[in-house]
């Protein structure tokens, strides 16, 4: 299965975007963490939004960097627990070709050690769709932090062996391949 890793780092272009009815760029620490995270780990950050908590608004942000051939990565941040405006789950779940059913295991399985059985309020989830992964994430920092440490980042790295996720996601145009070349130097 060594093909499905390489020995170079590929840097992906990942947007965050944080669902909330009473955040905004100023106190988002959650959505703050995961552009930091992820650009401290050699990725783009493509992109970063936030919307309310709303099913028709967290579809459409989403779907829109589906579409976008700029984007490989969406993670998401807030809105999956039960209360009533919890809605990023049912939001993305038509949006995604194929789930991938492990993604909120894992995600409950590290979370056990740092909250306990309350990992079972999380109903993260992730996806593949139009050669893009979207990753629906807790509200907390500490769960994107946790989230991120212990299951994306590994994944999100085409070094990782036996295999990650970048082999399952677009290319980027040959024009945002120049950009983010040039950026780098």
């Amino acid at each position: 299965m060594s093909h499905l890793s390489t020995p170079t780092f590929q840097p992906l272009r990942i947007a965050v975007l944080t669902i909330s009815d009473t955040r905004n760029f100023g106190n988002d620490t959650s959505g703050q963490a995961l552009a930091d995270l992820l650009q401290a780990a050699g990725h783009v950050l493509a992109e970063r939004a936030l919307v309310i908590d709303d099913v028709w608004q967290i579809r459409a942000r989403v779907a829109q960097w589906i579409a976008d051939p700029s984007v490989q990565v969406v993670i998401m941040t807030g809105g999956t627990g039960f209360t009533a405006r919890d809605n990023t789950p049912q939001a993305v779940a038509p949006l995604l070709d194929k789930q991938v059913e492990g993604f909120g295991e894992l995600f409950r399985q590290v979370s056990i050690a740092e909250i306990g059985t309350s990992m079972m309020q999380s109903r993260a989830l992730a996806g593949l769709s139009n050669g893009t992964l979207v990753a629906c994430l807790p509200g907390s920092t500490g769960a994107c932090r946790t989230g991120w440490n212990q299951v994306l980042q590994a994944q999100l790295d085409s070094r990782t062996r036996p295999c990650n996720f970048v082999p399952h996601l677009k290319s980027l145009p040959e024009q945002v391949v120049v950009a983010c070349a040039s950026r780098a130097l």
